[in-house]
């Protein structure tokens, strides 16, 4: 009756297994949590590993295997570009934490080039990294600091910089905004710049900075007084080729290309554009010097007395050569120069003829484009046929276009002796100087250098006497032509001269495109009003600082010329009727 049925534990064991049974289950259900927290601490770590890895910049402080991008400076040494270290800023629209509204109007504010459409759809849109601005300035990241909103970032990155802002723009050239080169020097020497084997040393351009900027404000007054819608100067050293300035207006500023408004008019290219190399114009009478040239060469001038008709207009077929100032009488070498007649160079390249103009033309390389480091260069526009008229009038330089660049070497060669040397932006030494092509002979170059002076000192560019420093040149002025167009009342006009001619060094060139006549050119926008200016204005700044010190006790000997000139003559008639009166008296 007391015995306890087999199988049936007490009540107080059946409590105690109870309580081992819920505590076991219990552990089992915390072990899976904590599984389960590990796990997702696990895939947690695991995102912030491939992030910090493949989804943002690297900022750890490595040694970049890259060479920094070397500067660019001057042939004395001044910085013209440099890099710098710079500040972008970017935005990682997951990891807003903010109001993204509020937001995207801020940015908006901040970054007014786009529209605040822009930034609702980048800060809403898939895209986990978005660049707000490449190369923010101080002022633009304080701004940014102050949203607070971690989801900015500031990411470094080199920056190029140009301490020089818009001086030789053109020439220099730019980066785009990955760093890349776009046009100029930057783009030439960008294996150079970056090359291990140049260890990050400055490379030395030609350009003097002093020149450069001589020679841009000239031209820049000339631009603004006379309304025109560009210009273009070179400054080039005639015995060794460097360029030492080479001028583009309207100019931009290399450290934001982007705000230069996209020129659309083929007569009006925007600043980007450098029209020293690039523009192909018929140049006019400073032609004239590269045909007597040729003349003197090949034997059609030996006699500088010889005189030519231009009595009246020269008849040729249909076609009708006219002088602008017609003298109406018969002119000798010297008079046919100085007073820039069409009529008697037109004669005279009718006795080159159409082979031997057509020679010396290519041997200055007026076939093709002119040799230079920078790209863009323009082409000219060669005659497609050589008629008799056209032999004619390109000897005063119409019915063929060359660059401001094709002119300078040619002049360089009339003047230094004969010779004809590839231009360069790069400095050189005198070790490496090519010894370049004979064009012309000694004796030949030093007639044109005589032929030069005596424009300015008797002729057309006589506003261009600078004392003691002997300038020599010849003005141009010629419709300007659009694809075989004349642009009627569009004049391009160019004052090519030479410095000091007793012993010419430099070789100083201004084209003006477009410049407009004003009250105090009496209306007149020819070359002797608008670009002969700019290079005496030029001459006068530079000569000292280049080592030609004005002296008015040299010149070249011009002597045997001067009895050949019209007005010498009429001169000494008179003083010889003076003696006779004097002597009678």
């Amino acid at each position: 009756m007391n015995a306890i049925a087999v199988g049936l534990a007490p009540p107080r064991d059946r409590a105690l297994a109870k309580i081992n049974d819920t505590t076991r289950i219990a552990h089992y259900r915390l072990m899976i949590l904590m599984m389960l927290f590990a796990l997702m601490i696990g895939v947690i770590g695991l995102r912030l590993l491939y992030l910090a890895i493949f989804d943002s910049p690297d900022r750890s402080p490595v040694v970049s295997s890259v060479v920094p991008r070397a500067d660019i400076t001057d042939r004395n040494g001044v910085v013209l570009a440099a890099t710098i270290k710079g500040i972008s800023l970017a935005i990682r629209p997951p990891r807003i934490i903010g109001d993204k509204e509020k937001l995207a109007v801020e940015l908006a504010r901040l970054f007014p080039t786009r529209p605040v459409d822009y930034y609702r759809r980048v800060l809403s849109g898939p895209k986990k990294f978005v660049y707000l601005e490449r190369g923010a300035t101080p002022a633009k990241i304080h701004a940014v600091r102050l949203l607070g909103e971690p989801a900015i970032e500031e990411v470094p990155e080199p920056k190029r910089f140009y301490p020089q802002g818009t001086m030789a723009s053109q020439a220099i050239g730019y980066m785009d905004l990955g760093g890349v080169p776009v046009s100029g020097m930057e783009a030439f020497l960008a294996k150079r710049l970056t090359s291990p084997a140049n260890g990050g040393q400055p490379v030395a351009l030609s350009i003097d900075s002093r020149v450069q900027a001589a020679m841009e404000n000239a031209l820049r007054n000339q631009v603004i007084k006379h309304s025109a819608v560009g210009g273009a100067g070179i400054v080039l050293d005639v015995h060794t080729g460097e360029i030492m300035a080479m001028a583009s207006l309207p100019v931009f500023n290399s450290n934001a290309p982007g705000l230069v408004p996209v020129g659309t008019d083929p007569l009006r290219p925007d600043a980007r554009y450098n029209r020293a190399i690039s523009s192909v114009y018929e140049l006019g009478s400073t032609f004239k010097m590269i045909t007597f040239a040729n003349a003197i060469e090949q034997g059609v001038i030996t006699d500088f007395a010889k005189r030519y008709d231009a009595t009246a207009p020269l008849q040729v077929g249909r076609f009708k050569i006219s002088d602008d100032h017609p003298e109406n009488r018969w002119m000798s070498i010297p008079d046919i120069m100085i007073h820039s007649s069409n009529i008697g160079t037109a004669r005279i390249a009718d006795e080159l003829g159409q082979a031997r103009t057509e020679a010396f033309f290519r041997k200055l390389g007026f076939d093709r484009q002119a040799e230079l480091e920078l790209g863009a260069r323009g082409k000219p526009l060669w005659p497609g046929f050589w008629a008799r008229t056209t032999t004619m009038t390109t000897a005063y330089g119409h019915g063929i276009a060359v660059s401001q660049l094709h002119l300078a070497n040619a002049y360089a060669a009339l003047v230094n002796g004969g010779i004809m040397r590839p231009a360069t932006m790069l400095k050189r030494n005198a070790g490496n100087v090519p010894r370049g092509q004979r064009v012309i002979s000694e004796e030949t170059s030093r007639r044109m250098r005589q032929l030069m002076r005596l424009v300015v000192s008797h002729g057309t560019g006589k506003t261009g006497n600078v004392p003691g420093l002997r300038i020599g040149g010849k003005t141009g002025t010629a419709e300007k032509n659009l694809n075989g167009r004349y642009i009627h009342n569009s004049l391009v006009t160019t004052f090519a001269g030479a410095f000091p001619m007793d012993a010419p060094r430099y070789v100083v060139i201004v084209t003006m495109d477009e410049p407009q006549g004003i009250k105090e050119t009496y209306g007149f926008r020819t070359a002797a009003w608008t670009a002969l200016p700019a290079v005496k204005n030029i001459i006068a700044r530079i000569g000292p600082m280049l080592g030609v010190i004005p002296d008015t006790s040299k010149d070249i000997d011009v002597s045997d010329l001067l009895p050949y000139i019209y007005e010498e003559q009429q001169a000494q008639k008179e003083k010889a009727k003076e003696a006779a009166a004097n002597a009678a008296d």
